[in-house]
């Protein structure tokens, strides 16, 4: 089984990041699809995301699973707190007991150096970026991602990435981002790390 990485959160929390390199056919012996997916490589990034989600607690139910309004899976009776994300061949899950929670998975391209403006406030960027004309493009990507997790964490839509989910305070050696999101008026922070080119962040 390609896990690519596992960790235990906490006692009632663990995440997870899986390797596609399975075929369709896996994935279909093992999860129900809840939901029509016309993209091969898309279906299968679905699949394997909530494949994850059994291996990491192999009583989740994956039959409960709804699909709200903003697009987010969620169970009606709240046994499990999940989050999924996918990019390239890998698919990472976030899944607590108690918790609400957040994960996202990025590929680090020079494409995020185009729209760091769109996500990144000015007070942002003097904040962290310490060669403007030249910003390291996994930082950049990291930001996203850590913003992005906040986004899956809070799950209702409607966020301004760049003016309500504000990075605050950056720790490297600790593999964490704090900062502030404004409409649930709640501090945060994002743990994350690097896998080459890769980046995984979660919130809990």
């Amino acid at each position: 089984m390609p896990v690519f990485f596992q960790q235990q959160i906490n006692e009632n929390t663990r995440l997870g990041v899986w390797k596609i390199e399975e075929t369709e056919a896996f994935f279909k012996g093992n999860v129900p699809v809840h939901r029509e997916v016309t993209h091969p490589k898309k279906r299968l990034q679905h699949l394997a995301g909530r494949f994850l989600l059994q291996y990491l607690f192999p009583d989740f139910p994956y039959e409960l699973i709804r699909i709200a309004d903003t697009r987010k899976p969620f169970l009606p009776d709240e046994r499990y707190h999940f989050s999924i994300s996918h990019c390239g061949d890998y698919a990472a899950a976030l899944v607590s007991r108690d918790s609400r929670v957040g994960v996202d998975v990025e590929r680090v391209t020079d494409k995020i150096l185009s729209i760091k403006d769109k996500f990144l406030s000015p007070e942002e960027q003097a904040l962290f970026i310490s060669e403007p004309s030249l910003p390291d493009p996994r930082l950049l990507t990291l930001f996203w991602s850590a913003k992005e997790s906040v986004f899956k964490w809070y799950g209702e839509g409607g966020v301004d990435f760049k003016k309500q989910i504000r990075l605050e305070r950056f720790n490297p050696s600790q593999g964490e981002l704090n900062g502030y999101f404004a409409p649930a008026a709640h501090a945060f922070q994002v743990q994350y790390c690097f896998f080459d080119r890769l980046v995984l962040s979660w919130l809990v």
